[in-house]
Order: structure tokens, then C-alpha cells, then sequence
């Protein structure tokens, strides 16, 4: 059984849904991403570091999570907004499912959102703070929480994302197999008169 959430915005807009991430409360500028695929590389992209990341294409979680498209090594955004989660997942790269890595995580996720109607919101009246919360449900109080909260202005994002040491990448073609699909044909041999 899920946990009820609710999303609401600093101008007191409110959503109401279920949790299917961790626990908890997350602040932060709601923004919205139309893919249709690429949740994983969102989730870990630097970039929404200090954002609730929505997400308009309604199915999210069908294909897993694996190591292998993570754009960093841990998941930097504050909250994530779906319509659907779905719990059934088809991918033969999976090692580990949605929920499971968003509550490992401790990123706070909401589903049952209508993201559209969200994303209209957001797009016709402008960039706002919000609040997913699965512990407080006085829209009062969430309302004030996220009011009071800094933005992003000032904050340095870049160091708060970036690692804590350097590190050389190291190119290894081996790890990856490329299908007979993929490879390229041999050139055609010229005819020589």
C-alpha cells in the first residue's frame, strides 16, 4: 500500500497523489522535462540539482535503472513528480527498479500528479518553489515551509554537485560488445579496368 503525498507550490496550488519514493519532505523549483524517455539521465544529471523535476510523458519507471546511463554517480535532483509509476518493468540491462533506487537515494517522489495540468501551470505563471511532502498534509504549513525556503539564487550549485577529488576516465572499448547489427561492412573492393 502507498503512503499518500501532496505537491504543493509556493502561490498554494496543490496536488495530491502517492509516494513511491522515500519518505520525507523535499523543497526545491518545480521544472518539467517533456521527454519521453531519458528519466534515469535526469535523475542524475548535475543540473537539477535543487529542483522537483516533473516529468510529462505519463509511464515513468518501465524500463529500470542501470549504472551503465548514469550521467553521475548519484542522483542530484531534490524531488521527482510523475503521473505513473510503473511497477513493471521490461529491459534486459535493468539491475534495479525505480522505487527501490529513489528510496536508496532518499529522493521523495510522487505519483498520480496530473503533470500536464502542473506543467501549464508552471509554464503560463513562471519559475516557483514547491514542496513534496508525505509527513505534513496542512497545506497551511507546507505553504509557509516553502515560502521561507532559499532559492537557488546564490547558491553555488557547482560545488555542491562536483566531486571531491579529480579523477583520469579511463577509455576501456573492451567493456562494451558491439551488436553484428552495428558494425559497419567492409568497404566494397574496386573494380579495377
Amino acid at each position: 500500500m502507498l503512503n499518500k503525498a501532496i505537491l504543493v507550490l509556493e502561490d498554494g496550488t496543490n496536488f495530491w497523489g502517492q509516494s513511491f519514493g522515500y519518505d520525507g519532505e523535499a523543497i526545491g523549483e518545480v521544472v518539467f522535462n517533456t521527454g519521453m524517455v531519458g528519466y534515469q539521465e535526469i535523475l542524475t544529471d548535475p543540473s537539477y540539482k535543487g529542483q522537483l523535476v516533473t516529468m510529462t510523458c505519463p509511464h515513468i519507471g518501465n524500463y529500470a535503472i542501470n549504472a551503465q546511463d548514469m550521467e553521475s554517480s548519484n542522483p542530484h535532483l531534490e524531488g521527482f513528480i510523475v503521473y505513473e509509476y510503473s511497477r513493471h518493468f521490461s529491459n534486459w540491462r535493468a539491475e534495479i527498479d525505480l522505487q527501490s533506487f529513489l528510496r536508496k537515494h532518499r529522493i521523495v517522489a510522487i505519483e498520480g500528479v496530473d503533470t500536464r495540468a502542473l506543467t501549464i501551470h508552471i509554464r503560463e505563471l513562471g519559475a516557483m518553489k514547491g514542496i513534496i511532502s508525505t509527513t505534513d498534509f496542512d497545506i497551511n504549513s507546507l505553504v509557509q515551509k516553502v515560502q521561507q525556503a532559499s532559492g537557488l539564487i546564490g547558491r553555488d550549485l557547482v560545488r555542491e554537485v562536483s566531486c571531491s577529488e579529480s579523477y583520469q576516465w579511463q577509455n576501456n572499448p573492451d567493456e562494451y560488445e558491439i551488436s553484428e547489427f552495428l558494425r559497419l561492412p567492409e568497404p566494397p573492393q574496386r573494380l579495377r579496368v
